[in-house]
């Protein structure tokens, strides 16, 4: 069970058919490499975009993708999502960054003084993009959570910083130069956490990952596979989770909305207007959901619109069809249909 998924209040009961779908630890590995997570250890010199490519290769796989890009000089954590799991990836941008950065100071400066000026980048800063990066370069707000001077070595100081997604050390660094006088560089960078995702949880090298891969086609064996790659039901941890009933999920998969008869279980202080992750009973994602109601009106309601999807996940037809469209008659005459669904009124997701 993921953490997620734990304390839910249930709205109504259910069992799932253990015929379709996997639970996450157990997915064959054909559909692991379409739902996994990989926490990769980027290397100095390639860019992030390289590693993911070369992860494909590796894997022989046709879809992957990263979240939070990392300079080609930068190391450490880069999470990578197979297959449909891209798609959870997003999430992960709500969520803090940390980073151990290396700088060089153009001149000696006092400690003391160095301190205070970090004291002021702490907290909601403007930022404007360097000239190299990929972004508009327009003024912006982010939030520096956390800045620490390590320990200093002549004009080398090692700090630790605790930031918004979408914040540029590298500029924090140099507006830090300019505030000093003589000036600073970014001389090494490594990200150390993204979201709820850490380099102490253990990250995979290229080449471990090719050895395993390599096994498992050789040989069958799994272990060392399944210890790299995991379930991208991880990187959704950041977000609260419910539960639906199996007859919902295809439906859900089609880009209907999530109606009350179909609600297992949901947090007990759930909000309206809140981002969810939506989850079978065996605990796999499905999507990602705005919440309609809040679990009070949930209980209290019979029918009506409870979550409205915002992204999908998981592929159609993983679940066996249980709602009709205009016309058509339901697909298994001991299936109610809970609402109908009209695919023709229903508006594509961007998946």
């Amino acid at each position: 069970m993921f953490p997620q998924l734990e304390n839910l209040v249930n709205v109504d009961e259910d069992v799932t058919d253990e015929r379709y779908g996997h639970y996450p630890d157990r997915r064959p590995i054909s559909e692991l490499l379409y739902y996994g997570l990989i926490l990769a250890d980027k290397p100095a010199g390639p860019t992030s975009h390289e590693v993911v490519a070369w992860v494909k290769r590796i894997l022989e796989i046709e879809k992957a993708g990263h979240s939070g890009t990392l300079d080609p000089g930068a190391t450490g954590l880069l999470p990578i999502g197979l297959g449909e799991g891209t798609k959870a990836l997003g999430v992960l941008l709500l969520g803090p960054k940390e980073y151990y950065a290396l700088a060089r100071l153009h001149a000696h400066a006092p400690a003391d003084k160095i301190r205070r000026v970090m004291q002021e980048f702490t907290g909601e800063i403007y930022q404007r993009p360097p000239q190299r990066s990929s972004v508009k370069r327009v003024t912006r707000v982010r939030t520096v959570y956390a800045f620490d001077y390590i320990e200093d070595y002549d004009r080398l100081i090692l700090m630790r910083v605790l930031c918004q997604a979408g914040t540029y050390i590298r500029k924090i660094i140099y507006d830090i130069g300019e505030v000093l006088s003589p000036g600073a560089t970014m001389v090494e960078l490594r990200r150390t956490q993204v979201s709820n995702l850490y380099e102490k949880d253990g990250l995979v090298r290229l080449h471990d990952l090719a050895d395993a891969y390599q096994r498992y086609k050789e040989t069958g064996d799994e272990e060392k596979l399944r210890r790299l790659i995991r379930p991208i039901e991880h990187c959704l941890e950041g977000i609260r989770g419910i539960t639906v009933r199996d007859t919902a999920v295809d439906a859900l998969c089609h880009g209907a909305p999530l109606a009350v008869p179909g609600v297992i279980a949901v947090p007990k202080d759930l909000r309206a207007g809140e981002l969810v992750g939506v989850y079978t009973l065996k605990g796999e994602i499905v999507g990602l959901a705005e919440a309609a109601m809040t679990k009070e009106q949930i209980e209290e309601s019979a029918r009506g619109v409870a979550f409205v999807m915002k992204r999908l996940i998981m592929r159609p037809d993983t679940y066996p069809k249980a709602w009709r469209s205009r016309g058509e008659h339901a697909a298994a005459p001991d299936v109610a249909v809970r609402p109908e669904v009209d695919l023709g009124k229903l508006e594509s997701d961007d998946v």
